[in-house]
């Protein structure tokens, strides 16, 4: 078991924080549709982030998920940084959520 926790690790450490994201919602969420874009390039130089080598920091998730069903704008958001607080911890600077259940995303 513990070669598995360890493989574990090392595979996430070779994703994307972006791949990672997506990782960490997936199980979770059972999202429909995910998608995960990385606008960290449109802050740079950024104050907080100057004289660090921070990158991939800045990212915009839109996400349509029937576990958001009967849950507030508020608690939606709240369960994905709860789900992302690891990244939030190395590095991940600002997430914009757009965040969706199926009725929503179909308009109706």
């Amino acid at each position: 078991m513990g070669s598995r926790a360890t493989g574990a690790a090392v595979l996430g450490a070779m994703l994307t924080r972006g791949g990672r994201i997506k990782q960490k919602l997936e199980p979770i969420l059972e999202p429909t549709s995910l998608e995960v874009e990385d606008v960290s390039y449109q802050h740079a130089g950024h104050e907080g982030l100057k004289g660090t080598a921070a990158t991939e920091t800045h990212f915009n998730l839109k996400i349509v998920s029937p576990k958001f069903e009967g849950q507030s704008l508020v608690k939606r958001h709240r369960l994905v940084y709860d789900l992302l607080s690891e990244e939030f911890k190395n590095g991940l600077h600002a997430l914009s959520i757009v965040a969706k259940t199926p009725t929503e995303a179909d308009g109706k």
